[in-house]
């Protein structure tokens, strides 16, 4: 039993001792597993501490933007402390992301990104569309979110459209017409007519102007003086303006208007008959002797037409006057809506005195001779006879003319003008 009692409190001993180590090596760990975690939070704020630090913010709006179609579009936004946070551009109406910080997102070619020293994004969309018209958003990602917008507005030069656009037109003399002029753009564009002649525009109103504005030109009772080339000019401010050009037709049968209805000449005499006509469609123009039948081109008839528009000036001229020449000549026009035609009478002066002496004007500068004299007899605007008579030639041939002669000649001249003013 003694020995047994002496054992036991050994055996209790070695069990102290053993404990010992173990305690230690519970604490140890117990205190390595405080320390691991105090590092870990350790490094945990220190690795958060900029980010709570940092307090990115914009230091000024985005300007708004007007472009014009198809030129390059900058967005600039300006952040300070931006730190460690990212920025992005959005299009506000699709929900579109278009960039995160260096990168394009979307997969539209035409955008862009580039920034200055982490501190002004620009947001570029090259050859700008009229659909990229629309807010745009710069946005910092923070928690809660930062951001603010810009609108972009894309103007478009103006654009005449063909379709309800009046084309070229033909109508008759005397009717109303209507001019019509439709176009496109942004801002919606304004419209000026003009005349291409620089001539003055009717309106309905019995008033003219050299330029009228809105989209309708209204011609009432249109006349041959009308015709013309029309300018329709769409403007918004946005270079450049744009026209279109109308050409407006009056069509109206043939007039003809004479001076000179009587021509009074002598033998181997050369006159010149005249003729003025109008019409559209162009008119077949020649002359005709009394019979009808046409004159031809000869040494001795020499027709002359010239041209000016919708107006024919028509000459014939007759060269060594004989016996046979005497008489009726017409002038005609013909075109696809009538004819007409005026009638010239020569007659003889059949006094060989006159056709063979020298007459000399008194006239100043040299003496001249005055043998192809022409006596023309003519209708007014009122449609009455006048005698085309130069005094200073009256006088000189009084000098060479008989008495009886010289009273011939007063009575005719006095006979013409009582006729004048019957």
């Amino acid at each position: 039993m003694s020995k047994l009692s002496a054992r036991a409190p050994r055996r209790r001993r070695q069990s102290t001792c053993c404990r010992r180590p173990m305690l230690y090596s519970m604490a140890k760990a117990r205190f390595d597993v405080k320390l691991g975690s105090t590092v870990l939070v350790f490094l945990l704020l220190n690795s958060a501490s900029p980010k709570l630090l940092e307090n990115p913010k914009f230091s000024q709006p985005i300007p708004n933007s007007t472009v014009a179609v198809g030129r390059e579009a900058i967005l600039a936004c300006v952040v300070e402390n931006l730190g460690s946070y990212k920025v992005a551009w959005l299009r506000v109406d699709t929900q579109t992301i278009l960039t995160i910080h260096n990168h394009v997102v979307t997969k539209n070619h035409r955008i862009g990104v580039t920034h200055s020293e982490l501190k002004t994004w620009y947001l570029h969309i090259r050859e700008v569309r009229e659909s990229d018209k629309g807010w745009y958003m710069c946005q910092i990602n923070t928690d809660p979110m930062k951001s603010q917008i810009c609108y972009l507005d894309v103007v478009v030069s103006p654009d005449i459209l063909d379709f309800p656009t009046s084309a070229d037109i033909v109508v008759d003399e005397g009717a109303d017409v209507s001019l019509r002029c439709v176009a496109r753009g942004s801002p919606e564009p304004s419209i000026l007519w003009k005349r291409e002649d620089g001539q003055l525009i009717p309106s309905r109103m019995k008033m003219e102007a050299v330029s009228a504005s809105g989209p309708t030109l209204n011609i009432s009772k249109i006349k041959r003086e009308h015709m013309g080339p029309y300018l329709c000019i769409a403007s918004n401010g946005v270079p450049p303006s744009v026209s279109k050009r109308i050409m407006v037709i009056v069509q109206f049968p043939p007039s003809v208007w004479i001076r000179y209805q009587l021509v009074g000449a002598y033998d181997d005499q050369q006159i010149t008959l005249e003729c003025h006509s109008e019409a559209y469609p162009k008119s077949i123009n020649y002359w005709t002797r009394d019979k009808g039948d046409i004159i031809p081109h000869s040494a001795k008839y020499v027709p002359e037409i010239i041209d000016s528009g919708y107006t024919v000036h028509m000459k014939l001229t007759i060269n060594h006057l004989g016996e046979q020449d005497y008489g009726i000549y017409k002038c005609i026009s013909k075109n696809s809506l009538g004819d007409t035609d005026g009638t010239i009478n020569i007659y003889r002066i059949s006094n060989s005195t006159l056709k063979n002496s020298s007459v000399y004007f008194k006239s100043k500068g040299p003496r001249k001779e005055a043998n192809d004299v022409t006596y023309q007899i003519g209708s007014t605007e009122k449609d009455r006879a006048d005698l085309l008579f130069l005094e200073d030639e009256f006088y000189s041939c009084a000098h060479q003319l008989g008495v009886s002669q010289m009273l011939t000649i007063l009575w005719l001249r006095v006979l013409l003008y009582c006729i004048t003013f019957v």
